[in-house]
């Protein structure tokens, strides 16, 4: 029978129960580690990771082009050259993905 343990949260060095409940619910994932963090620490954490983006990374730079088959102003993550065409989200098709 697992009994509750005692923790220090690695961010802001308060103790925090690790339950009885918690850790069967690691075990069951198989989750080997003990939390490291307390609940409200990793609350924050999530968020932080949240607001800046997916995995931490920065919002992508934008470009406003004009679809150059229906003419509608659009946005693309790329820097056109004026060398290929650039349509909209509408008039985009991707290329088929045939098996041979």
């Amino acid at each position: 029978m697992l009994e509750d343990k005692t923790l220090t949260c690695l961010d802001c060095g308060n103790d925090f129960i690790f339950s009885a409940r918690e850790q069967e619910f690691y075990a069951s994932k198989g989750f080997e580690n003990e939390p490291s963090r307390c609940p409200s620490c990793r609350k924050a954490r999530k968020q932080q990771r949240t607001n800046r983006g997916s995995f931490g990374r920065q919002p992508r730079e934008m470009f406003k082009v004009t679809c150059t088959k229906c003419g509608k102003e659009a946005e693309v993550p790329f820097r056109p050259t004026g060398n290929k065409p650039v349509y909209c989200k509408d008039c985009f098709q991707p290329p088929s993905r045939s098996r041979w």
